[in-house]
């Protein structure tokens, strides 16, 4: 099987969808698929997993190109919509009679959708409603994005795959559990960008000053949002105990999840929040809203699913950091077993790889 994979950007800073699609690629080649991967932005050249994977072609040039240069396909998969490259691929695949798979990437969500709302309107009016209807499958992450798909009635059937983690070796938890330190950390990684959800996570923060923790926020600024959350923290007087680092590289984040006590998603929209898989693959409980697809925590007894508000992150605050050490390594490592049973790399590949043949 030759498969098309492809994505807006495969740089770390992107996002989520820049590792899941990179990884999704990697674990495609190691399941024995043929796999041209392509991004717009010609990002693919500087992903060394990429360029050392068997199996992986990474492609250069323009969309109509990277197809030539690769040869027939059997399946043309895009991650996301709206964007020029986007509805070029759909022009392609009905040209070339090639089956289209689309993963919407949380692209049709409430708020997303309301996010350059105008814009949007006018591309769904001119081509991306038919784009989307004319793809032979659509692919949501999560059931409540399945759900939102649905609602548009585009007439494609929807397959919910999850994105997939990696597992650190066991043993690396285990610090937590060793003697008292001054401050137990709750820690943010991800997008600094209002989407996340940061200054209502500051002003419950605020509310709850659980005393003997420190909040840690990682990630890269954009549209200058960093500077809003600053302010809040300066405003609410938390700027001893709520600290910002920068992008954080592959190693960085690892240790700052081994060594993170409770891991925080307060997002208004994720249509899955690989953040809360990779930390529960730390062993690491996690506190996020019930806009991101989590609800399997309370399943797993492995963290808290509250309410996108004030209240709502504010109470689960309450809860994570008056539970004792011993009581969230036990849930983080719960969450550790969530994932090596649902969210392992081997297992997406061979539902994509089930889905693909399907077409």
């Amino acid at each position: 099987m030759r498969v098309f994979l492809s994505a807006t950007s495969l740089l770390s800073t992107y996002g989520g969808p820049a590792y899941s699609v990179s990884r999704l690629a990697t674990a495609l080649g190691e399941a024995g698929v043929e796999v041209g991967l392509w991004s717009s932005d010609d990002s693919v050249g500087v992903n060394p997993a990429i360029m050392e994977a068997d199996q992986v072609r990474p492609l250069r040039g323009s969309a109509a190109s990277a197809l030539r240069s690769f040869g027939d396909v059997d399946v043309i998969h895009d991650n996301g919509i709206w964007l020029p490259h986007n509805h070029r691929l759909a022009s392609i695949a009905s040209e070339r009679r090639v089956p289209r798979v689309v993963s919407t990437r949380g692209m049709l969500e409430p708020w997303a959708m309301n996010h350059k709302r105008n814009k949007k309107r006018i591309a769904w009016a001119l081509y991306q409603r038919r784009d989307l209807a004319t793809a032979q499958w659509l692919h949501t992450t999560g059931e409540n994005e399945r759900a939102t798909v649905e609602e548009f009635r585009l007439g494609a059937p929807v397959a919910v795959i999850p994105n997939g983690v990696e597992l650190p070796p066991r043993g690396q938890t285990a610090g937590r559990l060793a003697a008292p330190r001054e401050f137990r950390t709750a820690l943010f990684i991800g997008r600094i960008y209002p989407v996340k959800g940061l200054p209502m996570l500051i002003e419950a923060w605020a509310r709850v000053r659980p005393i003997g923790w420190r909040l840690r926020i990682a990630g890269p600024d954009e549209g200058g949002h960093r500077a809003v959350v600053e302010r809040a923290v300066l405003a609410a007087g938390l700027g001893s105990t709520v600290s910002f680092l920068d992008y954080l590289g592959d190693d960085a984040r690892g240790s700052h999840l081994l060594g993170a006590d409770l891991f925080i998603l307060p997002s208004h929209s994720e249509s899955f929040g690989l953040a809360v898989a990779e930390a529960l693959a730390h062993s690491l409980p996690v506190l996020t809203t019930r806009q991101a697809p989590w609800g399997v925590l309370e399943d797993y007894r492995c963290g808290w699913w509250v309410n996108a508000t004030v209240e709502g992150v504010a109470g689960g605050l309450r809860l994570a950091t008056s539970a004792g050490t011993e009581e969230l390594a036990e849930m983080g490592a719960r969450g550790r077993e969530l994932v090596a049973a649902r969210f392992r790399w081997q297992e997406v590949a061979k539902q994509f790889i089930a889905l693909y043949e399907r077409l």
